[in-house]
């Protein structure tokens, strides 16, 4: 349900009707209940390019307003506000009618566009860390969320698989001679291993450049060892992603090495054009406004991340028809990609009408705002993070309830991933945030477990109700009226949420959402056996959708939800 869409035609409708050529500025939910549910602020605006008075303007719009049972009352409040009551029983009406469906009333795009969103990335040869956490959360739930609402979206995972670092770890392989292959099950120990010998013997550092060559000349072994240490690599991402409930399998995986046969003829390309300079020996592209070009191709014939971006980018728009392209990579990158963009759209690789956005996110910091480490100082391992996580959750739920030992598995695993996701969309993007194990498995607050613990709530109160759910909604009071009405304002946070690329949009809904249930819940008795069997099944219809809603919400964003908890 677009409530805000249809109230925008409304008032652009009366625009059209009272004679003023403008274009209606969009309603905005109103900061209070005496203001309505709704308000449109447009009239000062309007007076100011018309030379009229607000008030006027604002008197104009209300009476050639068309009726509409969604609209109870619409009044005028100071200098020109238009206050937009919605109908109790429209809200009745409508939310029962949306929540007979499976999707709760949001429709899907007539008109999709295919949309890549690049997240994740992590570099190959090395086990995944806490710095990859966030591009795969918030990358995850972004495309969750624009495949719901109908784009096609493709997820594409940009892995690091190519570069000098794989010649280290060949020549460190060959070294240690046949059968060396079963050492790779530490592959993170094999990499420190190989770093120490690659940073203490010029010997073998010169090797390893060596291997660099033939790796990229195509050499047979080199590149049956290199493709050895990508499977090892990925099979612990997979295993990452599993744990994380993510979408991102190995179809995902198009990786920095796939962009290679190209970089030559980006390079020839860009010349062709005349985009390309030299200088220092490199070939750069100077873009308005930077103090510092964006370099292609280094003085001694390498190519840089810059150089497969732009790869990327002409492929996704040319071959897969990407009209938004979305990369959720850390703020610390904007100034590459805002070089990045600017270049590619100079060359022709995205026209205009593609858009490409910097999905940019803060740091994970630890209670005392430092970079996230481990005790030693070291990097924190993500599969040793999540184990943490569902450990930390049995302690969590056992001190409400006893669980056996299969049961309480299942339930911390939900309740543990659930916290690390959600206590990361919860705020926004771009800041930093603060882990803390405490605040995000705490039963209070804007966190999963409390999202978790409303919608188990409400499952036992239809467990315990025995008759069949056959009742006309009605809305009682005003707490029911702002509960109907959250839930009929999911498909606009929806929409907002995937165009900014903001899950907490969504979070902050789900927030208000069950806080609202519980006071509903507080004062509204369900199931005694004084309250009327049609005000009962009503207040179950209201129990009914609240846990709908949170159930595909939260699942939009990766956390699963229990019957039980």
């Amino acid at each position: 349900m677009k409530i805000k869409e249809r109230l925008d035609r409304l008032i652009q409708q009366a625009l059209d009707r009272a004679g003023i050529d403008a274009r209606a500025i969009p309603v905005v939910e109103a900061g209070k209940p005496e203001f309505g549910d709704y308000q449109f602020n447009g009239a000062m605006a309007l007076a100011k390019q018309l030379g009229r008075n607000p008030r006027q303007i604002a008197q104009s719009i209300v009476d050639a307003l068309p009726e509409d049972p969604m609209l109870a009352k619409v009044e005028i409040a100071g200098p020109g506000f238009v206050n937009l009551h919605l109908s109790s029983d429209w809200l009745a009406e409508a939310l029962q009618r949306a929540h007979s469906e499976e999707r709760l009333g949001v429709e899907r795009k007539e008109e999709p566009s295919v949309v890549v969103v690049d997240y994740s990335s992590p570099n190959m040869a090395k086990e995944m860390h806490v710095g990859h956490l966030r591009s795969t959360i918030i990358g995850d739930s972004l495309a969750n969320l624009l495949d719901f609402l109908g784009d096609e979206v493709i997820r594409q995972n940009h892995i690091g698989d190519w570069g000098t670092q794989f010649g280290m770890l060949i020549a460190y392989l060959e070294e240690l001679g046949s059968g060396s292959e079963g050492s790779l099950h530490d592959i993170e120990q094999f990499y420190k291993n190989a770093k120490k010998r690659f940073d203490e013997d010029e010997a073998f550092a010169a090797k390893s450049r060596e291997y660099v060559v033939k790796l990229q000349g195509g050499d047979v072994r080199c590149l049956e060892l290199w493709e050895n240490f990508i499977d090892k690599s990925l099979g612990h991402c997979e295993e990452v992603y599993g744990k994380l409930h993510v979408g991102l399998t190995r179809e995902h995986v198009r990786a920095e090495s796939s962009y290679n046969d190209e970089l030559a003829e980006i390079v020839a390309d860009l010349e062709a054009k005349g985009l390309l300079q030299e200088s220092r020996g490199a070939k750069v592209v100077f873009v308005d406004g930077e103090e510092n070009p964006l370099i292609i191709q280094k003085s001694d014939g390498g190519y840089l991340y810059a150089t497969t971006d732009l790869a990327a980018i002409r492929f996704r728009v040319a071959e897969l028809g990407a009209k938004r392209i979305s990369y959720v990579v850390d703020a610390r990158q904007a100034g590459h990609f805002k070089q990045v963009f600017a270049v590619a759209r100079m060359a022709g690789y995205a026209p205009e009408d593609v858009r490409l956005e910097h999905v940019s996110f803060g740091m994970m910091l630890d209670k005392s705002g430092r970079p996230f480490k481990t005790r030693d100082g070291g990097t924190v391992k993500l599969i040793d993070l999540l184990d943490e996580a569902v450990e930390r959750a049995k302690g969590a739920i056992t001190q409400r309830e006893a669980y056996d030992e299969v049961e309480l598995e299942k339930i911390a695993e939900i309740v543990g991933i659930g916290a690390v996701k959600y206590a990361d969309l919860s705020i926004n993007r771009e800041s930093n945030y603060i882990f803390d194990w405490d605040r995000m498995l705490s039963l209070e607050g804007n966190t999963s477990l409390y999202q978790q613990y409303a919608y188990a709530r409400i499952r036992s109160i239809l467990r315990k109700y025995e008759g069949e759910l056959t009742g006309e909604l009605q809305i009682e009071d005003e707490l029911q009226r702002r509960l109907a009405l959250k839930m009929l304002q999911l498909e606009d946070v929806l929409h907002a949420s995937a165009r900014d690329a903001m899950p907490h949009y969504l979070t902050s809904y789900l927030y208000e959402l069950a806080t609202l249930f519980m006071k509903f819940y507080e004062t509204h008795p369900i199931l005694r056996d004084d309250v009327p069997e049609a005000l009962r099944q009503s207040r179950l219809l209201l129990a009914k959708g609240t846990a709908e809603t949170l159930r595909l919400a939260l699942g939009l964003l990766g956390i699963r939800v229990l019957d039980r908890l």
